[in-house]
């Protein structure tokens, strides 16, 4: 073989490497079956499946802090590059379990996005988005994980009142509803990203329709939760969840459908979002290392001819005639309501 060719060979496998790479630590050959996309015009080339840690902060359920750290290496091990977390999650206790196990992990081997404006579970304690508490929770948090800076930073909100007093130099986001496109065009901080969630669904998928809008504005997209918070899994959703019944019992059908047929609802669920290219980045978060390794395995393995047919059926009956209904509006009034019962 010639040297031209050889070294030609070279090239095109370290470029198709992202700069996150790093020699010795990584499992190159998962690398290689991960895809990696442009987080807007934000420089970031960032994996197709991303890591939420909120789960790290037993928000969902009781962790284990040591399976917990195996689920960290492995992900970023196995070509996840976006790490996301918040002081919100288990009030500090997800970025307290990350900042245990990062120094153990090249940092430049990921990307970190925490956030900024949620702290405690009293309702009317819930948010402050003041100057002085913004530069303190940054710092709160750089301490928590260990690190000497974070990639992103976020606002984390239900609802984000006086968003143009909000001064951030990193990246900066907002949850994903109807009033977005205000803050977008009237934020006097240019926004580079927007995370957003149960948007990118089989249930909801919305977001497709705003993915131009947002690629013309050059704002990178962090899609959450492919599966809805749970309705698109064979146990349902938890009893919290703020769907409309008629959307749960679609869904509930839809995954009693996917059974009789041998297949699984939430494999399903993630495929139809990571098969949207135009959706940079997909947060799946997980503390059992089992689930982590299903979820890497369905980025590898494509759809087979069966589960194909299935997804089309789901959509065709169930998904479909839901015409992207949710449940948006519902969580901030729940918010309102208990702030204000909490004043009187």
């Amino acid at each position: 073989m010639h040297l031209e060719m050889v070294l030609t060979k070279v090239f095109v496998f370290f470029r198709s490497l992202p700069d996150t790479y790093t020699e010795g630590f990584h499992d190159v050959e998962d690398l290689k079956r991960m895809p990696y996309r442009s987080l807007g015009i934000t420089g970031l080339r960032v994996s197709a499946l991303s890591f939420g840690a909120s789960s790290l902060g037993s928000v969902f359920r009781a962790t284990d802090d040591a399976e917990s750290a195996q689920v960290l290496t492995h992900a970023i091990k196995s070509g996840i590059n976006y790490v996301d977390t918040a002081p919100w999650y288990g009030h500090g206790k997800s970025e307290t379990v990350l900042g245990k196990n990062l120094p153990s992990i090249p940092r430049s081997s990921y990307y970190l996005a925490t956030k900024v404006g949620r702290y405690l579970p009293e309702v009317d304690k819930m948010f402050d988005f003041s100057a002085e508490r913004t530069l303190r929770s940054v710092d709160e948090s750089l301490a928590r994980l260990n690190v000497d800076y974070v990639d992103i930073i976020q606002a984390d909100s239900r609802r984000l009142p006086n968003y143009e007093t909000v001064y951030l130099k990193a990246i900066y986001s907002v949850l994903y509803d109807s009033g977005l496109k205000t803050v977008l065009e009237r934020s006097s901080v240019k926004i580079d990203a927007i995370l957003t969630y149960c948007r990118g669904s089989m249930n909801d998928n919305s977001l497709k329709d705003w993915l131009p809008y947002f690629k013309d504005k050059g704002v990178g997209v962090v899609n959450a939760s492919p599966i809805s918070m749970g309705l698109l899994t064979s146990r349902g959703p938890p009893q919290w969840h703020p769907a409309k019944p008629h959307i749960k019992e679609a869904c509930a059908n839809a995954a009693s459908y996917c059974k009789e047929q041998g297949v699984d609802i939430s494999r399903l669920g993630l495929r139809f979002t990571l098969d949207q290219e135009d959706i940079p980045t997909t947060l799946v978060s997980t503390a059992s290392l089992e689930n982590l390794k299903k979820n890497l395995q369905c980025v590898y393995d494509p759809l087979t001819e069966q589960e194909q047919q299935v997804l089309q059926d789901v959509m065709s009956k169930f998904m479909s005639p839901l015409n992207n209904a949710n449940w948006e509006g519902v969580e901030l009034a729940n918010y309102k309501k208990e702030l204000a019962e909490s004043q009187k």
